[in-house]
């Protein structure tokens, strides 16, 4: 085991009011990945929207808000001194899950709101969303907002000593030590081998995406592509989460665990209700 120490400040600089922040230039960049993407996937699939810039711009937006709700409902005590921090998004604080339902619901409003076929657009977007959420995982291994639990391997025992309460999370492949004073993970872990997270998620992404770019192309139901990447990744953080830290819901599952289950079954049986229904196929051109 061999650790990897993060001790980059989160901010790259600041002028005036705006602060760039790693996060928020990995951000920018997932978006500007995605975006040509889903575009290509809805020519790909026939679909010209004359309006694909409002749908951008407006699944952006509710993406964004999703993931924060997503993330200020999960650590409510980092905004409890300071509420307008909440608005500060681009210091990093995004959750996956948040993101996703944020955008799933305004694609499907907008589509309702346009009279456009609201499968047709999920399986544009998925591919895009994947790569989008791989890319933004980077900003989150810089500035420690999507932390791993101290790991238990013996290189790593005399740091996990100063982890209140000891303990640790199984072995790990390599970790992560933050030192920055600015790095959003809890100040215990600064200085502590620390699962690296975020590469775990990295690598769900794009194993999912793999398989989505390899089934894009079949004659399946409209919505089946996004369906199956919503199972898969299900599977995929329900399981990598075990190696997080963070506040147990129920059961012994933390926040991401409770909603991977959920997302996971609606979207399995989206999926089954969607491969079994009679309805016409969509045969997206090579």
């Amino acid at each position: 085991m061999f650790e990897i120490t993060i001790g980059i400040d989160p901010n790259i600089a600041q002028v005036g009011p705006f602060l760039l922040t790693w996060h928020g230039l990995f951000t920018a960049l997932a978006i500007l990945a995605a975006l040509p993407i889903a575009h290509h996937e809805l020519r790909r699939r026939g679909l010209e929207l004359p309006n694909f810039d409002t749908f951008a711009f407006f699944t952006v937006i509710g993406g964004i808000i999703g993931a924060r709700l997503f993330y200020v409902l999960d650590h409510p005590e980092l905004f409890a001194d300071d509420p307008l921090r909440v608005l500060a998004v681009q210091e990093g604080g995004l959750a996956i899950y948040g993101a996703v339902f944020g955008g799933f619901v305004t694609v499907f409003l907008l589509s309702r709101i346009y009279g456009q076929p609201f499968g047709v657009l999920a399986d544009s977007i998925i591919p895009g969303l994947l790569l989008a959420q791989a890319i933004g995982r980077i900003g989150c291994v810089i500035n420690g907002d999507a932390w791993g639990g101290p790991c238990t391997c013996l290189a790593c025992s005399g740091a996990r000593a100063a982890v209140p309460g000891g303990g640790g999370l199984g072995y790990c492949p390599f970790a992560f030590t933050y030192t920055h004073p600015d790095a959003i993970i809890p100040h215990d872990l600064l200085g502590v081998p620390t699962h690296p997270y975020p590469v775990y998620d990295i690598a769900v992404n794009l194993l999912v995406l793999a398989v989505v770019w390899r089934l894009r192309g079949r004659s399946l139901p409209s919505g089946a592509l996004f369906a199956l990447a919503a199972v898969l990744y299900a599977v995929g953080r329900f399981f990598i989460s075990f190696v997080r830290q963070e506040r147990v819901w129920f059961w012994g599952l933390q926040q991401a665990q409770v909603v991977a289950i959920v997302a996971g079954l609606a979207a399995l049986i989206a999926l089954i209700w969607l491969l079994r229904r009679p309805s016409p196929v969509t045969t997206p051109a090579a």
